[in-house]
């Protein structure tokens, strides 16, 4: 059975705002979010398609569809395509826009696919389909918040997805596991998610931890982060100085 992804070789820099450099042999593509490279090599040609490139006769209508689904979640509808046109080997380079871990991830030993915060996704190996995934529960779907929309990263290849903050992997063997919806990066195919009340009202109403919290159960891989994007900002916008004047502890 041939691949369907191109092979990609690739070296995580760095310890607490990783980037991870990805080494493009002649003619492979590796697929990225729009503004996530960072520096790429001569040779290096890129372009921003409509999709990810991994059905590639799926026509115009086709790809019209997948960048709507695209487009109502608040992600760009175009993937930015970086192909290695040298003769050589040439390396090109991405990282999220704030501190964080980058986790690679081998599609392959994963059953080929796996589930991810739609806003976590990086770059992957040509070929990979990268998709939104509704979940169907309706608990999830009014209540989730940042854990309601999901990207499906399919495939054999390579994908490389950030994580804020420090990155934390769980191994789930039928057990439960809570946590913060915003905490969650992604996890394996074998693992049911949902998302549950937080505990009694007062907890709810008190305990800062959120109304509801994703339930996260079956056998396989969890990987969570420390500092969700979405906790860092509310922070920064909670003291940020006011029309002009001086932040709070800083007089």
């Amino acid at each position: 059975m041939s691949k369907q992804c191109h092979e990609v070789d690739f070296e995580i820099i760095g310890s607490s705002m990783q980037l991870v450099e990805i080494e493009l042999d002649p003619q492979e593509t590796v697929i990225a979010e729009a503004g996530a490279m960072n520096y790429m090599e001569q040779d290096i040609a890129f372009e921003a398609k409509m999709g990810d490139g991994s059905e590639p006769e799926s026509g115009f209508f086709g790809k019209i569809l997948g960048a709507g689904k695209r487009a109502f979640t608040g992600e760009s509808i175009f993937m930015t395509h970086f192909t290695n046109e040298g003769h050589g080997k040439r390396k090109v380079a991405f990282a999220a826009p704030y501190p964080g871990s980058v986790l690679a991830v081998d599609l392959s030993k994963h059953q080929g696919e796996i589930i991810c915060q739609k806003d976590s996704f990086l770059a992957a190996a040509l070929g990979t389909n990268v998709t939104m995934k509704f979940n169907r529960r309706l608990g999830a779907g009014f209540f989730g918040g940042e854990g309601f929309i999901l990207q499906s990263l399919k495939g054999d290849g390579m994908v490389f997805i950030h994580a804020g903050g420090t990155l934390i992997k769980k191994e789930l063997k039928g057990e439960v596991l809570r946590v913060d919806t915003g905490c969650l990066v992604g996890f394996s195919p074998g693992i049911d998610y949902d998302i549950q009340r937080s505990g009694s009202l007062k907890s709810m109403v008190f305990g800062g931890e959120g109304l509801f919290l994703a339930t996260l159960q079956g056998h396989g891989t969890v990987w969570l982060q420390s500092l969700p994007f979405s906790r860092m900002a509310d922070r920064i916008i909670a003291h940020a100085p006011s029309k002009g004047g001086i932040a709070q502890g800083e007089q």
